[in-house]
């Protein structure tokens, strides 16, 4: 199977692995009334309740957890809730919302949790014209989960992120890891972007993707990126992650442009970031962690990822 484009017009999505041509990734994204209530089960599912727009109420296990959530994706960061599998789950929404269900099947069964907005990882990666922001809220070293791995990505107007273009649909000991991905996108002032996927010479594949706010680009394998923003156009994307082997993020870049990493160093962060921040936080560049070999706009800790930084 190859990667798909899904486009949805805004409306709600029911994405099951089987639908996207995946075998673990799936996604949801609803829209809820004030005070209306959705009741299901994860079954063999593990499952992340990420506000887009809005706040709502997360029952589960009978652990009830409220998510302040947010007035947009471009407007701060958000609080999430964890669904493991096996379980019964509703969610009431406090006034309109839209809610993104990341999910993952998954062999173990976990607790229940709540993420606070406030204990969000905020990342800025790449330099120049390839700067965005990563919210690292279910990063794999950042919360637990069995499978499931999922960030959020906001990148400025006429930048280019997911880039250099990578890949991790092989096992290779140390450098890469099996993931297929799903990407979910949205678009400031109901913009435009674009995302490119393609193959290896043994899986061959070809999506060059106009993304609209709603949009959704499915990868089950190949080189992806880069995701464009088109300038005046804030792009966001949410990746959702999910793969048979260690929950661990590795990738490598293709190796015609690789070289672009290296042109890096010395390059401040898009003056533009972060774009948003965490709750409490002080604004202003120094709230977020810049990447190795990047120039520092202000002070902040220097963080180290494995895999280096695709997203």
């Amino acid at each position: 199977m190859n990667a798909r484009h899904i486009r949805t017009t805004g409306r709600d999505l029911l994405l099951a692995p089987a639908d996207a041509g995946l075998a673990r990734c799936g996604l949801r994204v609803l829209s809820l009334a004030a005070g209306q209530v959705r009741r299901f089960g994860t079954e063999d599912e593990e499952m992340i309740v990420l506000p887009l727009a809005g706040s709502c109420e997360v029952a589960c296990d009978a652990l009830r957890f409220g998510l302040g959530g947010r007035a947009s994706v471009f407007a701060g960061v958000t609080d999430f809730a964890y669904l493991p599998r096996d379980a019964r789950a509703e969610i009431r929404s406090v006034g309109d919302s839209r809610l993104a269900l990341a999910s993952a099947r998954c062999e173990r069964r976990l607790e229940p949790r709540y993420g606070a907005a406030g204990e969000v990882p905020v990342e800025l990666r790449g330099a120049g014209c390839c700067s965005r922001q990563v919210n690292n809220f279910a990063a794999a070293d950042v919360f637990g989960a069995d499978r499931l791995i999922t960030v959020e990505v906001l990148t400025p107007g006429g930048n280019w992120s997911s880039y250099p273009p990578h890949k991790h649909d092989e096992n290779v000991p140390g450098e890469e890891t099996v993931l297929e991905e799903i990407y979910y996108f949205e678009v400031a002032r109901d913009g435009i972007g674009y995302q490119r996927v393609y193959g290896t010479p043994g899986r061959p594949q070809d999506l060059l993707a106009e993304v609209r706010t709603g949009d959704v680009v499915t990868i089950p394998h190949g080189w992806h990126g880069p995701s464009m923003a088109a300038p005046g156009y804030d792009l966001y994307y949410l990746n959702v992650m999910a793969g048979p082997g260690a929950r661990t993020w590795l990738f490598r870049d293709d190796p015609a442009h690789a070289w672009v990493r290296d042109t890096w160093p010395g390059q401040p962060a898009d003056p533009r970031l972060p774009m948003t921040g965490r709750p409490g936080a002080k604004t202003g560049a120094g709230e977020a962690t810049i990447r190795p070999g990047e120039a520092k706009t202000s002070p902040g800790e220097t963080k180290t990822r494995p895999g280096g930084d695709a997203g």
